[in-house]
C-alpha cells in the first residue's frame, strides 16, 4: 500500500536530515573549505612525563594531576563485577567530575533548519582537524583555569534568554575510560543574525549525516549531541502514525518516497509499542538487570596497579590494552595556543555493531545491557557488540563476545553502515572504533542472553532522553538515516 504525507512544517528535523540543498555553499565548497582549514599549523609530540607542564605526579605516584586540581586526573581504580566472564581487574582510568557543554547552535533559513559547526583541531585527533559541534567545552575551559579566550558562541549556551532550548540531556562519556563522567548536550535554535566566524559554518542535518559516512570526519562530541536530535519529529510523527503502518510498502512525504529498508526505519522510528516490548516491559527488563548485576570500584594508586607498568613514557600493560602518554600540543587556532597534557592512547580499532531484523514485521535492534567500571549507573545500554580489540578477537575465537560473527564479512546481512570513528581528541590520542550496523533477514533466528533485549528506533530515541544509551551506542545511532 502506498500513502502520501505533505508536512507543513518545514523547519522539523526530519525534514532537515532529508535536505542536501545549502544556501551558503555547495558540498564540494565546504569539503574544499574545510581542507583549507588543514593547513593551520599544528604539532602535537609524544613525550616523557617529565617534560609534562604543570602536569605532576603525586606523592608514591598515586594519580597524575594538573597542578590547578582542575582539567582532569588520571587515577588507579580496581574493579569487581558479576557481569562478564572477567570479573575482577584493576586499571587506570580518567576521573574528570566535571559537567562540559557540548552543543550546537540551530538556525531556520528561508524554512529550512540549519546547524551551525566547527572545523576544531584537538591534540587526539586522527588528522587533526575534525567536524565538531559549535561549542565542546569542558568546565576548566569555560571558567577559564588555562587563561585562554572563552570559547566562541559559549554566551548562547550560558544564557539562553536570546534563544530557545530544543534539546538539554546529560549524557555519559566512556565507561571504559571515564570514572562516571557526563556532558550537557544541548541543540538551542536561535533567531537574531550572528556573525559567523571563519572555523565555522552552515550545514543542514543531511548533510552531516553524509559526512558521518567519512572515516573519522565528524569527531565524537559531535556524535554525541547529533544522536539526541530526534530521528522524527513529534509534528511528523503524529502524522505518520495516523497512517496504517503495517501495510504500507510506500510512503511519499513531501514528494519525497520512501520504500525498503527507508521505509522499514521510518516506521520502526514511529512504533512505540510492539508484539515483544512495550515501554513498561522495556523499563522492568531494564532494571531488572540494574538490580541483578553489580559494580564495586574501589581507588588505588597508579604505582600499585597490578600488571601495569609506570615507564618514562607511558603507563602500560599487556600490549592488547590501551596505554598513557604525555602529548606537547602546538595550534595556532586554539584558545590556548600551546600545552601539554596525558592522553589514553590505543593503537587497536575496537568494533560497535548493531544488529537489526524485523521482528512482526517492524524493524527492531538488537541491545545489550553492558557493566563498565566508570558507570554511573552500573549499567548502560550499549550495541550488540562492543569491543576494543577487533582484530585480537577474528584470531580468537573463544574470546569473542556474542554475534560477533555478523559482523565478519556475511553475503547474508545487509550492511547499512560500516564507517571508522574516532574517540575524543581531547583525552584520547587516535582511537578509533569501526561502527557497523547490519540488517538479517527476517527469518534468522536465534536466543538472546538475558542482558539484551530487541527495541524499535523509537523506544531507544525514547530512552536516550534518560541518559540511558552509552556513548557507543549514540556513536552509531548518530549514523542512521532515511537514505539507504
Amino acid at each position: 500500500m502506498k500513502d502520501t504525507l505533505n508536512i507543513a512544517e518545514k523547519s522539523t528535523f526530519f525534514l532537515a536530515s532529508q535536505e542536501n540543498n545549502n544556501k551558503f555553499q555547495s558540498m564540494d565548497d565546504f569539503l574544499k573549505w574545510f581542507e583549507n582549514k588543514r593547513k593551520n599549523y599544528f604539532s602535537v609530540e609524544e613525550i616523557p612525563f617529565n617534560k609534562l607542564d604543570q602536569w605532576y605526579f603525586t606523592p608514591d605516584r598515586y594519580s597524575l594531576v594538573h597542578q590547578s586540581g582542575r582539567f582532569f586526573r588520571i587515577e588507579g581504580i580496581k574493579v569487581k563485577t558479576n557481569f562478564g566472564k572477567l570479573q575482577e581487574w584493576e586499571q587506570p582510568i580518567i576521573n574528570q567530575p566535571e559537567i562540559g557543554i557540548l552543543g550546537i547552535l540551530t538556525k531556520v533559513f528561508d524554512g529550512v533548519r540549519y546547524f551551525l559547526m566547527q572545523a576544531k583541531m584537538e591534540p587526539g585527533n586522527i588528522n587533526i582537524l575534525q567536524l565538531s559541534p559549535t561549542v565542546q567545552a569542558t568546565k576548566s575551559n569555560f571558567s577559564r583555569v588555562h587563561k585562554g579566550k572563552l570559547p566562541a558562541y559559549l554566551e548562547y549556551f550560558i544564557d539562553t534568554s536570546k534563544s530557545k532550548v530544543l534539546i538539554d540531556q546529560l549524557q555519559t562519556e566512556q565507561g571504559g575510560r571515564f570514572f562516571k563522567k557526563r556532558n550537557r548536550n544541548i541543540v538551542i535554535e536561535v533567531t537574531d543574525d550572528i556573525v559567523v566566524l571563519e572555523d565555522f559554518c552552515w550545514l543542514t542535518l543531511a548533510e552531516i549525516k553524509q559526512l558521518l559516512k567519512i572515516d573519522n570526519f565528524v569527531n565524537m562530541d559531535a556524535r554525541s549531541v547529533l544522536s539526541t536530535i530526534p530521528l522524527i519529529d513529534d509534528v511528523v510523527l503524529n502524522e505518520i502514525q495516523h497512517k496504517r503502518l503495517c501495510n504500507l510498502t510506500e510512503l511519499e512525504i513531501n514528494n519525497k518516497i520512501y520504500r525498503g529498508i527507508n521505509l522499514d526505519l521510518i516506521i520502526s522510528a514511529c512504533t512505540q509499542i510492539t508484539d515483544i516490548s512495550s515501554k513498561n516491559q522495556l523499563i522492568s527488563w531494564y532494571t531488572d538487570m540494574k538490580v541483578k548485576y553489580e559494580l564495586e570500584t574501589t581507588q588505588i594508586p597508579l604505582s600499585k596497579i597490578k600488571n601495569w607498568d609506570i615507564l618514562d613514557s607511558s603507563i602500560s600493560s599487556d600490549d592488547r590494552f590501551f596505554s598513557v602518554i604525555g602529548v606537547k600540543v602546538v595550534a595556532d587556532t586554539r584558545e590556548v595556543t600551546s600545552w601539554t597534557q596525558p592522553l589514553i592512547k590505543d593503537v587497536h580499532i575496537g568494533l560497535l555493531g548493531f544488529i537489526a531484523k524485523k521482528i512482526n514485521g517492524v524493524l527492531h535492534f538488537l541491545v545489550q545491557a553492558k557493566v563498565e567500571p566508570g558507570n554511573i549507573d552500573v549499567i548502560e545500554l550499549s550495541p550488540t557488540v562492543s569491543c576494543s580489540n577487533y582484530n585480537y578477537l577474528i584470531e580468537n575465537q573463544n574470546e569473542r563476545p556474542p554475534f560477533f560473527d555478523y559482523f565478519l564479512d556475511n553475503d547474508n546481512v545487509n550492511v547499512l553502515v560500516d564507517v571508522l570513528q574516532s574517540e575524543e581528541g581531547g583525552r584520547f590520542y587516535q582511537i578509533q572504533n569501526r561502527n557497523k550496523l547490519v540488517v538479517l533477514d527476517e527469518g534468522v533466528d536465534f536466543n538472546i542472553p538475558e542482558n539484551y533485549c530487541w527495541m524499535t528506533l523509537n523506544q531507544m530515541m525514547d530512552f536516550m532522553r534518560y541518559s540511558m544509551f552509552n556513548i557507543e551506542a549514540r556513536s552509531l545511532i548518530s549514523c542512521i538515516n532515511f537514505c539507504y
